[in-house]
This record gives C-alpha cells, sequence and structure tokens, in this order.
C-alpha cells in the first residue's frame, strides 16, 4: 500500500509525531491533519458452487500459484453483506448467490485490511470480469486447502466447520 507522504488539507510534509498515545504522521505545518492509516474494509466470500465445490478467483498481477475466495472493497454507504453479493455478481457474474452464514472478520495486516467473510451459495453460469480477474478456478472442497494470510484464516475456519457439522 502506498504511504501517505503529504497532508491532504494543506500539502505541506507529514512527519513522525504522537497522536493518540501512537506514533503516527502528523502535519508538519499547524494545520491539524493526522494520518491515521485505518485499514480498510473488504468483503470476502467462500462461494460455494453447485455440489461440493468452491470458486476460487486470481486477480490481475497475483502470481500464477496464487488464488483466493471472492474479495471486494466496502463502498461508502453499503452494507457488508450487500457489498459481497455485489462484489460476485461484478466479479463473477453469479446473480443467483444467497448467503449462508457470516464466517466472521479477519485481519489481513499485510495490506492493512479488515475483511467480512461470508459463506455463500450460488449458481449459475460463472462469467469472469477480465478487468480484475486473471483466472477463476473451481475446487472440490476436499482438495481445498487454506493459506496462511489474508483470507487463508476463514477458509481453515469454514473448513473445520463444516467438517465438524458433519461429524
Amino acid at each position: 500500500m502506498p504511504e501517505m507522504n503529504f497532508c491532504p488539507q494543506c500539502a505541506s510534509p507529514l512527519v513522525p509525531g504522537q497522536a493518540s498515545g501512537r506514533e503516527r504522521l502528523i502535519c508538519s505545518r499547524p494545520c491539524g491533519y493526522i494520518y491515521y492509516d485505518n485499514p480498510l474494509p473488504v468483503v470476502g466470500a467462500i462461494v460455494e458452487y453447485d455440489d461440493d465445490t468452491v470458486i476460487l478467483t486470481q486477480n490481475i498481477g497475483w502470481p500464477a500459484e496464487w488464488f483466493g475466495i471472492v474479495t471486494g472493497f466496502l463502498e461508502k454507504g453499503e452494507e457488508p453483506a450487500e457489498a459481497i453479493l455485489r462484489e460476485i455478481r461484478e466479479e463473477i457474474g453469479l446473480t443467483d448467490a444467497r448467503i449462508v452464514s457470516f464466517l466472521g472478520i479477519y485481519t489481513f495486516y499485510q495490506r492493512n485490511e479488515v475483511i467480512f467473510t461470508y459463506h455463500v451459495r450460488a449458481s449459475g453460469t460463472i462469467i469472469m470480469d477480465a478487468t480484475e480477474l486473471q483466472a477463476v478456478k473451481i475446487v472440490p472442497v476436499a482438495k481445498l486447502r487454506p493459506w496462511p494470510f489474508g483470507t487463508g484464516p476463514a477458509v481453515a475456519d469454514w473448513l473445520k466447520a463444516r467438517t465438524e457439522a458433519r461429524q
């Protein structure tokens, strides 16, 4: 993520300083601006598709071996549940999608994001948005393996809960 270098209010350089009990970037002039660098709200969904499969997506620019769940930014004035259904429509073209459950909130420290994560069931014809994604793949749940960062912990929790529910 890009760092903030200049005050958006007066264009003066930002410098390290103390604010609200932490070191933050503050305006070098007395305009009072403080850069809090708050995390961005993101929505994500484990999209269960047909019988025992999950849709994974690969964003443009990701390495060939990286796939993840459907994600997107929460827009101003939008509820997280509405946002994830919108992202599913936009990124993979599925309009027949319903939220099964809210899985939890996961912190993606490397990208300074908090991810509101859902389990969604969807059906229909996948139509990939080639302006956002470079690939989509359908993975049998039995072959789904969580990754150690970002949305991976949500996948791990979902797989664990799914296994426990079936025992």
